[in-house]
């Protein structure tokens, strides 16, 4: 088995939080936050990076799901790997496994959608304080490490009473950090609340990070003001945006050949790779530029345009670009396989 050092070390994240200084996070997001978008952000100032969040449950079932969820490579630290999960043993498990791959796991008690919450995970747990109390806690005895974290991700209730409560309970079981996502379940684009996280950030001694509508640099320090945060999760913002947390505004040029390079060289497939170019172009082009680039359906054509409009290629994308469409296949064929042997995978582990 491959083992890999934790971050800076063999230092704990929790060694990383300092008074004054602002943690900066790439959140979880389903399908957005993988082993390439990660890689990118990492150029770009962000501190840490979360997986998408991965069902326990099945990622210890089946070999198939250990493969596709969870990919990393050496420089993709400091990690956390966030699960759903409703069962501590089942969650203290997976810990277990992905341990030698990451810096922590986190586990996700904010997911507000239907299904999630049918199936026990996401925001019911925090209606379920004495179980995440337990779920933290095995994890915190079964993990060997003692530098690795466990944390957990919520959202708020309407009777804020409930959610320090589960914030002090989770502290007692060793919780790492707590992010708070400012909303309750029922919220969607409301505004967030920042006197609860600020309440929250108060009334417990671990560190807390602030998540919500963190779109701009700027809001990375009125958040802290507002709150008292240690560190702030960005989530769209960072879509729109990669080279946020390095403070600019918009998404530079540099940056989205940045992306190019990085999903060659990592074999993404061209539905993320389109998808993740889309959002990054969303501030700075017009609605007609928009239209025919979201109708781009090759690697070929996304990088064309990309040089014809913007200008400037890229070191891989120059290759790629003065061979034909059936050499441009097997070439991105090729990269993909000579990228593999550097990854992480964790097939057949079990």
């Amino acid at each position: 088995m491959l083992t890999m050092k934790t971050c800076n070390g063999g230092t704990s994240i929790v060694d990383m939080f300092e008074k004054g200084k602002v943690l900066k996070i790439c959140a979880p997001m389903v399908r957005y936050s993988k082993l390439a978008f990660r890689s990118l952000v990492r150029k770009y100032n962000c501190d840490i990076c979360f997986t998408p969040m991965i069902v326990a449950a099945d990622f210890m079932r089946s070999v198939k799901a250990r493969d596709s969820e969870f990919t990393t490579n050496e420089s993709d630290r400091p990690l956390i790997v966030q699960f759903a999960a409703h069962d501590a043993q089942t969650l203290a498990d997976a810990a277990c496994v992905v341990a030698p791959f990451s810096d922590g796991v986190d586990l996700n008690c904010g997911c507000p959608q239907r299904w999630a919450m049918s199936a026990g995970y996401g925001a019911c747990l925090i209606n379920k304080p004495e179980l995440v109390k337990d779920m933290v806690r095995h994890v915190r005895n079964q993990v060997e490490d003692p530098n690795y974290t466990v944390s957990i991700k919520i959202r708020i209730h309407k009777d804020l009473r409930q959610t320090v409560d589960l914030c002090q309970k989770a502290e007692s079981a060793g919780v790492s950090w707590i992010t708070v996502h400012g909303r309750t379940t029922e919220e969607r684009h409301q505004p967030v609340h920042y006197d609860a996280i600020k309440t929250i950030k108060d009334s417990v001694s671990v560190p807390v990070i602030a998540n919500g509508d963190i779109k701009y640099f700027r809001d990375v320090e009125s958040t802290h003001q507002l709150t008292g945060v240690d560190g702030v999760m960005a989530a769209r913002g960072l879509l729109a945006n990669p080279a946020m947390f390095a403070g600019y505004e918009e998404t530079p040029l540099e940056c989205i050949w940045d992306w190019v390079d990085i999903s060659i060289e990592q074999g993404t497939p061209f539905t993320c790779f389109h998808h993740h170019l889309i959002y990054m172009l969303e501030r700075v082009s017009s609605q007609p530029e928009r239209k025919v680039f979201n109708s781009l359906s090759s690697t070929s054509a996304i990088i064309d345009y990309l040089q014809n409009t913007y200008g400037r290629k890229s070191c891989l994308s120059d290759e790629l670009l003065e061979l034909t469409t059936l050499e441009q296949e097997e070439e991105l064929k090729r990269v993909k396989l000579s990228f593999t042997p550097h990854l992480f995978r964790l097939v057949g582990y079990l």
